[in-house]
């Protein structure tokens, strides 16, 4: 193999004496390992002239082959090596997400491999780019591009309004997008519009655009804040438990619109065998639990 990777060397620079500066070997003793190569295959691979070297007939017909070499020799290695050391799997999650039961079962059915959990920002567009994690579990849709990823729907979440214990639709079995009224909704400058459209239950049927809220918070504990002073209102996923932690705050459900999609998202390109594993692994009642 190394005699092959000399060869390829030489015949992409066409000079014995620039490949051996490449490959930091003298000149002499790179010569001696083509000539070599050449006795092994019994035929001639270069044209040695003045100006340079260039391939024969034959050293044309064998540098494809000998890349192919090249590179499957390289992954036979890299195969054997990764067999070697322990898959390593890092889960993202947001939020209030819970993601234990899935992630016993994963250490359960892989106990070699070192699995990690790690919690994400909501609104972390890089988690999954910057390979921080291999998949993240998050609701869908996400506040930020989607391109490059893939989305497996774990399972389905109603939605619910959130408004102080004193709001006038506080205490009703469940209401209606016709019943918010002229209610002001929060508004997310930095997300995708799918995602802000969606919070905001937009486009409405009437044209209307949803009224926003003039005043800026930088974290969800602000936003829930701001809903038990009565200055806007909420619309999060039934399976989220932050709004009961809040005193002076209460959720009603509302019919007519679309849940919210709890997703598996993971890298477009990322064939990773544990990413089924962990799908596997989710009880099979994890959505009437909500995820739980």
């Amino acid at each position: 193999m190394r005699l092959v990777g000399y060869f390829t060397v030489v015949a992409e620079h066409a000079n014995f004496g620039r490949a051996a500066a490449v490959l930091h070997v003298a000149q002499p003793s790179l010569s001696r390992q083509i000539q070599r190569l050449e006795q092994h295959l019994g035929v001639r691979l270069f044209n040695r002239t003045p100006q340079g070297s260039r391939l024969t007939e034959a050293g044309r017909a064998f540098l494809p082959q000998a890349q192919a070499l090249l590179r499957a020799a390289h992954e036979a290695e890299r195969a054997a090596r990764d067999a070697a050391t322990p898959p390593e799997f890092t889960i993202g999650y947001v939020e209030d997400l819970v993601i234990t039961p899935a992630l016993r079962q994963l250490r359960h059915r892989n106990p070699k491999a070192r699995i990690r959990s790690r919690h994400v920002d909501w609104n972390d567009a890089n988690a999954l780019t910057d390979r921080r994690v291999d998949a993240l579990v998050a609701r869908a849709p996400l506040p930020f591009p989607v391109d490059h990823l893939r989305l497996t729907e774990l399972w389905a979440e109603p939605r619910v309004l959130v408004v102080p214990i004193d709001h006038r639709l506080a205490g009703k079995e469940s209401v209606t997008v016709d019943d918010l009224g002229d209610e002001v909704f929060p508004q997310c400058p930095n997300a995708v519009p799918q995602w802000s459209d969606f919070a905001r239950l937009e486009p409405r049927l009437d044209g209307v655009a949803a009224r926003s809220a003039p005043i800026d918070y930088e974290s969800f504990e602000d936003k829930l804040d701001l809903v038990a002073e009565a200055q806007m209102i909420l619309i999060l996923a039934a399976g989220d438990r932050r709004p009961q932690l809040r005193p002076g705050l209460t959720t009603v459900p509302i019919e007519g619109i679309d849940p919210v999609r709890i997703v598996l998202a993971t890298r477009t390109a990322d064939a990773n065998p544990l990413i089924n594993d962990f799908l596997n692994a989710w009880p099979s009642d994890a959505a009437a639990r909500g995820g739980r």
